[in-house]
């Protein structure tokens, strides 16, 4: 049979993760299916290629010959897979109950463009899988210290949509997809283009669905499950025990806020880039005098926060050394950890 599905997963360093998520993708295949699986590999250094091909042979292999990020090393897969449609898979995935077919087969019949599935935790505990977009990306505020949850505060009082899908229901129309598991159609991406090569990691599927909501609508199909690590491959490789895409104080917190600021610039324009900018940095000296109020108010040495402080303050400045390059918007590789 021919394959018309394009499963591609990248891998950095990431051969125990893609082991199992392999395992589970043909476990929960039917044998009468016909998936073309793709590892792209962003320069890992290590036996992956020998390990990963030699328990699966069928599976495709492409070397990047350097550390490609998210989206260049999707779009390397999605070049080679000719005509098929296509499934970005994250490593730190496990399938269940056919997933993917059962998402595949609901996809090719409907109108959607895109889809996701619902995610869960390995305590089957629900995880955000899709989203709404808010205009101008205000939602990236909310993890500002004191000032995030003002805005929290002010939000819930005026009723504002929650911009994210927790538990979705059997088929729930959303703005963006989750990138750890995102099947796109063919002939949208033929309308909308490739991801944009811009982006190292995080943000990269934010702006891509962007222009694949101009194409058609995108849904969820929440009675179909995976188990997904939320960012263990990153977790591992930089020495992180924050899961989540919100930090704002290590290296990986400044990768995910450089690509935030620049999916807003190109998304929304250069007037929302930097009203963002400017919350980030009042949020600062907010941070600085908050934290020492709220810890000398509470007996605790008010001097604790500010060394975390200290390391948001030079991630906001190092947004601001890339702002021209933002400005401009002219193609660049946005790597910075």
């Amino acid at each position: 049979m021919t394959s018309t599905l394009a499963v591609i997963i990248v891998n950095y360093k990431s051969a125990d993760l893609i082991m199992d998520a392999l395992g589970s993708l043909f476990r929960e295949t039917s044998a009468s299916r016909s998936m073309e699986i793709w590892v792209v590999d962003n320069a890992s250094g290590d036996d992956s290629k020998e390990r990963i091909t030699g328990a699966f042979p069928s599976v495709r292999w492409i070397d990047m010959g350097y550390n490609a990020g998210f989206a260049r090393a999707n779009n390397a897969a999605i070049r080679a897979a000719g005509e098929k449609d296509v499934l970005l898979l994250n490593p730190d995935t496990i399938i269940l109950d056919k997933a993917v077919e059962r998402a595949y087969d609901q996809l090719t019949a409907s109108e959607y463009v895109a889809c996701g599935v619902q995610l869960i935790n390995p305590d089957g505990t629900p995880q955000i899988s899709g989203n709404y977009f808010m205009k101008g990306g205000l939602n990236h505020l909310l993890p500002l210290p004191y000032l995030g949850g003002l805005l929290r505060w002010v939000g819930y009082r005026l009723g504002t949509k929650v911009p994210n899908v927790l538990q979705s229901q059997s088929i729930q129309e959303v703005d963006w997809i989750s990138g750890a598991f995102l099947m796109v159609k063919r002939i949208a991406i033929e309308k909308a283009g490739l991801m944009d090569e811009d982006f190292f990691l995080y943000g990269e599927e934010v702006e891509w669905c962007s222009r694949l909501h101009k194409v058609g609508k995108m849904c969820l199909f929440g009675d179909e499950r995976i188990v997904h690590l939320q960012g263990e491959a990153v977790m591992v490789e930089h020495g992180s025990s924050a899961k989540g895409y919100q930090g704002l104080f290590t290296r990986k917190d400044f990768q995910l806020m450089v690509s935030n600021h620049l999916r807003i610039r190109k998304q929304f324009g250069i007037g929302w880039f930097l009203f963002l900018l400017f919350n980030y940095s009042v949020g600062v000296p907010v941070y600085f005098v908050g934290s020492f109020l709220h810890r000398l108010f509470t007996l605790r040495n008010p001097f604790g926060e500010w060394g975390q402080a200290s390391q948001f303050a030079v991630n906001v400045v190092g947004i601001w050394k890339l702002l021209p390059l933002i400005i401009r918007n002219k193609p660049h590789f946005y790597k910075v950890m």
